[in-house]
């Protein structure tokens, strides 16, 4: 399996003049191969393929008088900016031609040097390298220094150089973890819902309270847009209240990061099977409880623990999102009508009470375990048998017969 490791970067001012550098050479190489099929596209010309458009936007152009400064940058660096753009193509047409699941794909856009994210790769064939004094050594860049608050598994096989609205400086490293040994066998299983005003809820009955971390900075992110909005545009002092913002941004993110990788880091310990609803966040935060869904962040939560699952040898399943886990009594199967938002609790009329969360989850539980053995190969249908004589049937003629009939319909 392969896992990403991100570590904090400090480079000195010179190393991050030379990174600014790397930058904008990888995005303005990114910019010209876009361009150069638009307008490809534009005149009826044919695709250009990913070798001509390299020759074209790097190797010819470093030797024109526009370009020549592209040669000041590791050449690894500018063949990576080519490969994203290569990538972002053939996801954008396996996604119209339905070749890719999930949703649409748009085409690749032109990146700007006022984005809140720069980034740039290095492989290999680069040549980085991971020092024994806990540097780490870029091509053309220099000794960088890293805090490293874990040591890497294995080498390698790249690292992405990232730069992020808040000024700070990351390393992030693919590494291949290998076979990962499993975790001690548990016979619990749980089923998960999640909601607003407690995060999860578990099958046990355990709930987890929503911690609510960017309505907790509310007033402080409310000062500081206050004092950015009412600095100048184009001022040095707007620059810097920019960066106040994000990193009151980036601490609220980084927080909520850090709680749920423990949370679900917990729940796969315990749990030999995790089953969560199939949410969809992307609809739900198109809502009037849009801010408190982003707060949440379920669909972060729920890709560690599935990633997690995989890694420790655990049983991880998504429910269908259609499934009626509220109104449908746990221990009856019957289906009720809708229920409020701010009903809680509710009586079935087969006599069993339950808690509304509660009941989701263990309605979850149940099931995510039918969907697990039906992708074992077990039988979840009753098998097929001869219909009784005199059910009603189809007969190859009846579309005729409620045509001629008139004002009676067979059907």
């Amino acid at each position: 399996m392969q896992l990403r490791y991100n570590y904090r970067m400090y480079p000195t001012p010179g190393q991050q003049i030379a990174l600014a550098r790397a930058f904008g050479c990888a995005r303005v190489v990114f910019n010209d191969g876009l361009r150069a099929r638009l307008d490809a596209r534009e005149q009826g010309l044919p695709y250009p393929s990913d070798a001509e458009l390299s020759k074209r936007v790097i190797t010819q152009a470093k030797v024109t008088p526009e370009r020549a400064w592209l040669g000041e940058v590791s050449a690894v660096v500018l063949q990576q900016a080519l490969a994203d753009l290569n990538a972002a193509y053939r996801n954008f047409f396996a996604s119209i031609s339905g070749q890719r699941k999930g949703r649409k794909v748009a085409p690749p856009r032109f990146r700007s040097r006022k984005d809140n994210r720069q980034s740039i790769r290095f492989t290999r064939n680069s040549r980085f390298k991971v020092l024994d004094n806990g540097r780490l050594r870029l091509p053309k860049i220099g000794e960088v220094r890293v805090r490293w608050s874990r040591p890497l598994p294995s080498d390698p096989s790249s690292v992405t150089v990232i730069w992020d609205a808040a000024g700070r400086h990351f390393a992030s490293f693919v590494v291949d973890t290998g076979p990962q040994e499993p975790l001690p066998s548990s016979d619990h299983e749980v089923g998960i819902d999640l909601g607003l005003t407690h995060f999860a809820v578990l099958s046990d009955g355990t709930k987890v309270t929503a911690p609510r971390f960017l309505r907790r900075a509310a007033r402080k992110l409310k000062r500081l847009q206050r004092a950015l909005s009412r600095k100048q545009k184009g001022s040095n002092r707007r620059g810097k209240a920019v960066v106040k913002v994000a990193r009151a941004h980036a601490r609220v993110a980084d927080t909520r990061r850090d709680w749920q990788h423990k949370l679900s880091t917990a729940i796969i310990r315990d749990s030999q099977a995790v089953y969560v609803e199939d949410l969809c966040v992307a609809g739900l935060g198109r809502t009037r409880l849009a801010k408190s869904v982003h707060d949440a962040g379920w669909a972060a939560f729920t890709a560690m623990l599935e990633y997690k699952a995989a890694r420790y040898g655990r049983t991880f399943g998504r429910v269908d999102r259609f499934l009626p886990s509220t109104r449908m009594c746990s221990a009856c199967g019957r289906i009720n009508d809708k229920i409020a938002l701010d009903v809680r609790a509710w009586d079935c009329p087969c006599g069993a009470a339950h808690d509304r969360d509660v009941n989701a989850a263990l309605n979850i539980l149940a099931a995510g375990r039918a969907e697990s053995r039906n992708d074992r190969g077990a039988r979840v249908r009753p098998p097929a048998m001869a219909a009784p004589r005199g059910e009603a049937v189809t007969h190859p003629d009846a579309a005729w017969s409620a045509r001629s009939v008139e004002g009676i319909s067979v059907l």
